[in-house]
């Protein structure tokens, strides 16, 4: 008899009459606090003037809040958030997307670089893609917290039975195993966080421009191409599909990630 994990936890952890404090938005809370003493300490190593954090912070936060939402909305539901655009403003009711916060991030650090001197794009992005990987890790336990984001049915013995999903046709509730993918990436992203880690450490101040943005960038987004294959699809369009659009996007980003990581390689590497 296989032992399947039963996997029947509460989203929430309070509710107060209409207020709810989830899992999933406390780990993702977490994720920003948690890097912001993170990004702080690596100032700190490198002897940088750290008056500029809290601004740096805020435009993380609203960077990828911003483009997951987007992302979301453009990338999985077009035709439903273009007829209904004013429903793009309710997060709290689900719907963001790592491809849209990547975007946002990238595009939130750039205005950011180009605004406070002494700073240039890379050299904020191979810090802050050490934090960031921390914060997939906690991302994805919140999906697993809420039940969403669930694999493909498997008959491997660490399989989760995801007892809290229905299947809106039937009305019952599921009693089979799925790959449990947000653990598989959760954990991905844990040791992601700590190899990129270990090269700042190594390297601090010294750390060649784009060399953890582009370990990041090629390791995430190649892992992501891989373990889509372990997911269900998100929305009906991507049945149709060879490969699903988490796939598809995560394709340009390999390319890209693998020319900043090979010009850090080289003599000249990228100063943006």
């Amino acid at each position: 008899m296989l032992n399947f994990i039963q996997w029947d936890v509460n989203p929430e952890i309070i509710r107060i009459g209409s207020f709810a404090i989830r899992w999933y938005g406390l780990l993702f809370a977490a994720g920003f606090l948690i890097g912001q003493q993170l990004i702080q300490w690596f100032f700190k190593l490198e002897k940088r003037d750290e008056k500029d954090l809290d601004q740096l912070l805020l435009y993380m936060v609203f960077s990828t809040i911003i483009g997951a939402r987007l992302g979301h909305c453009l990338f999985y539901e077009p035709q439903y958030y273009l007829s209904n655009p004013l429903l793009v403003f309710k997060v709290w009711e689900g719907g963001l997307a790592s491809h849209g916060a990547t975007a946002g991030i990238l595009i939130g650090i750039f205005i950011f670089s180009r605004k406070y001197l002494g700073y240039t794009w890379l050299y904020l992005l191979d810090r802050l893609v050490i934090v960031i990987a921390l914060g997939g890790c906690f991302i994805r336990l919140g999906n697993l917290m809420n039940s969403e984001i669930v694999g493909k049915p498997t008959t491997a013995s660490w399989g989760f039975i995801f007892s809290k999903n229905q299947n809106p046709y039937t009305g019952f509730y599921e009693d089979f195993a799925r790959h449990p993918s947000q653990l598989y990436e959760s954990i991905f992203c844990l040791f992601l966080f700590l190899f990129l880690l270990l090269i700042y450490l190594k390297m601090k101040e010294n750390t060649p421009s784009g060399r953890i943005f582009g370990f990041f960038v090629v390791l995430l987004f190649t892992q992501r191409i891989l373990n889509e294959f372990t997911k269900e699809n998100q929305v009906d369009f991507e049945n149709g599909l060879l490969l699903n659009m988490g796939q598809i996007l995560s394709i340009p980003m390999v390319i890209f990630g693998t020319f900043v990581l090979y010009k850090s390689f080289t003599k000249k590497p990228l100063i943006i």
